[in-house]
């Protein structure tokens, strides 16, 4: 299927139906292919774990992350306490 991007704003409902049939869209403008959606392949309906998901703890193993608070903190700080 083919869409423009009036046709995302005006026909959603439409383009869903197409990629729940497992169509792929092809996004145009002005004539021109900008991109393609794709469905999502083996998607579940409740989205899952987040402890499922691959970048769940993956600085766990990270010391100078260890305490939360500090960290945020320290990110947090404005650059004039930098200089």
């Amino acid at each position: 299927m083919k869409a423009t991007i009036l046709d995302l704003r005006r026909r959603m409902s439409e383009i869903l139906r197409a990629l729940d049939r497992n169509e792929s869209i092809t996004i145009l403008h002005r004539g021109k292919t900008k991109g393609v959606l794709r469905p999502a392949r083996g998607a579940r309906d409740d989205g899952g774990a987040v402890r499922d998901h691959a970048a769940f703890g993956m600085w766990k193993d990270r010391r100078d992350v260890k305490d939360v608070a500090k960290t945020v903190r320290r990110l947090r700080k404005g650059r004039v306490d930098a200089l």
